[in-house]
């Protein structure tokens, strides 16, 4: 038996205000003054004095803003490596990723191809990737996908929706400031923290199971339930909590995996560009007969905060959309193996997944 040796984050910070140490963090890692920090900044925040005029830059570092209107693109990434390469003369000494799990993978994936040769859809799938990423910086305005700590990064490919998944993605340093959350809109602090709540329940009912998954699920999980369920925390307490869990949701695939849910919502998100947060709880909402018991409850977090889910969005898909979205689904085998075991296709089928698509 060989188990795997799994790198994690070497470096974290925690608190409320703990951004205002972003400069003292990096600049010992400058390699030199012409090797510049590049900051990837959801675009939500351009304008944002309050955020943006803490970004520590000195010398030729740049901040680049990004719209996350949809989920990072294998084509994009190599366009903004592309851009780095000629723009400036020297590779950077470090990437830095502000924003959602969406920023998050930007600046993992942008770390990791500024070091690798080719494209980045080469590098979709397990460990692939050859050489170690640029020094990386993971910075969450939002809690719940566990980005900031996982070994993949998501990418929507030419022909699958599927992360780089290597021991050189997982950032060298995480700042957790939970007062960067607070502006976060309603609906979408609840589907980021679904994310969580739903990788719990797959990691923590999947095969792949063990001590080490099981321990980190199993807070999550409880931070969960307090946070969207009970009335007895404060906003700062239930960001505080919320950030943290989703630091051990995201521990909790390391030696795990996720399930049903994340599968089918990557077709939605394939086909369709449904974010990945909105497109788990879609998903999970219809998922009574493989979590019984985690979807009662998420129906349950669900009619508390007032969420109304989009309904029919696979009303009008022709039966080619349906194979498009079926095959990114079943494409991803360790996810199904964790939900079901080893002998998961006999009950996963193609029509198994067309008649819960039409559900949504």
């Amino acid at each position: 038996m060989s188990y795997k040796n799994f790198p994690m984050v070497s470096k974290v910070i925690f608190g409320r205000g703990s951004f205002n140490q972003l400069s003292d963090i990096i600049e010992p890692k400058r390699l030199n003054t012409s090797a510049p920090f590049i900051f990837f900044v959801d675009d939500i925040f351009k304008g944002d004095a309050w955020l943006t005029s803490r970004i520590p830059l000195s010398y030729q570092d740049k901040v680049v803003y990004v719209s996350t209107i949809e989920e990072p693109k294998t084509e994009q990434i190599d366009q903004y490596v592309e851009d780095i390469i000629l723009n400036f003369k020297e590779r950077p000494s470090g990437i830095i990723g502000i924003g959602g799990g969406s920023l998050l993978d930007i600046a993992k994936a942008v770390a990791i191809m500024l070091n690798n040769d080719g494209e980045s859809k080469d590098y979709q799938g397990w460990d692939l990737v050859k050489n170690p990423a640029v020094y990386h910086v993971g910075i969450p305005t939002i809690s719940g996908t566990g980005a900031e700590v996982s070994r993949t990064t998501i990418l929507t490919g030419p022909e699958r929706k599927l992360g780089i998944n290597s021991d050189y993605t997982p950032f060298d340093q995480v700042l957790l400031d939970p007062e960067l959350t607070k502006d976060v809109p309603k609906d979408q602090w609840f589907y980021t923290g679904m994310d969580c709540y739903v990788h719990c329940i797959e990691s923590l009912s999947g095969t792949y199971l063990n001590a080490f998954s099981q321990t980190y699920g199993e807070k999550a999980l409880e931070l969960c339930q307090e946070i969207f369920l009970s009335d007895d925390l404060s906003e700062q307490e239930s960001q505080d909590k919320l950030m943290m869990a989703s630091w051990h949701g995201g521990m909790s695939i390391a030696y795990s995996q996720v399930g049903v849910a994340h599968a089918m919502s990557y077709g939605l998100g394939y086909l369709l560009g449904v974010k990945h947060g909105i497109g788990n709880c879609i998903v999970f909402d219809h998922l009574e007969a493989y979590y019984p018991e985690g979807v009662a409850e998420f129906k349950k977090m669900k009619a508390k905060h007032n969420i109304t889910l989009p309904q029919g969005i696979c009303a009008d898909l022709s039966d080619k959309d349906f194979n498009t979205m079926i095959k990114v689904a079943l494409s991803l085998e360790p996810l199904w193996e964790n939900a079901i075991g080893k002998n998961w296709k006999k009950t996963i089928t193609h029509d198994t997944l067309k008649a819960l698509y039409q559900k949504m």
